[in-house]
């Protein structure tokens, strides 16, 4: 898979992200504070999942059909389940 730059740079802001939290862990930050940052980066996680996993999907889905094969089902369960596993 080809994993653009789009992709790259969500991964990078949410590297940020968790330095972030780090720091304000390190400076005694108030534990709400905390909380809501950690949960904004298990959203961004989870957004960042979902665009890698429709990605692959559309490719493989592609690819299938240029090959001539017709196992779209089967793509669309095993994405399905990688979605499932990330939960």
């Amino acid at each position: 898979m080809d994993y653009n730059g789009q992709m790259k740079n969500r991964v990078k802001r949410i590297e940020g992200q968790l330095r972030g939290i780090l720091r304000m862990m390190e400076e005694g930050q108030d534990c709400k504070d905390v909380i809501t940052q950690l949960s904004a980066a298990r959203s961004a996680i989870d957004r960042s999942i979902g665009l890698v996993v429709s990605s692959n999907l559309v490719e493989c889905v592609r690819n299938s059909e240029a090959q001539g094969e017709q196992q779209t089902d089967e793509l669309v369960k095993e994405a399905v389940n990688l979605l499932i596993k990330s939960r």
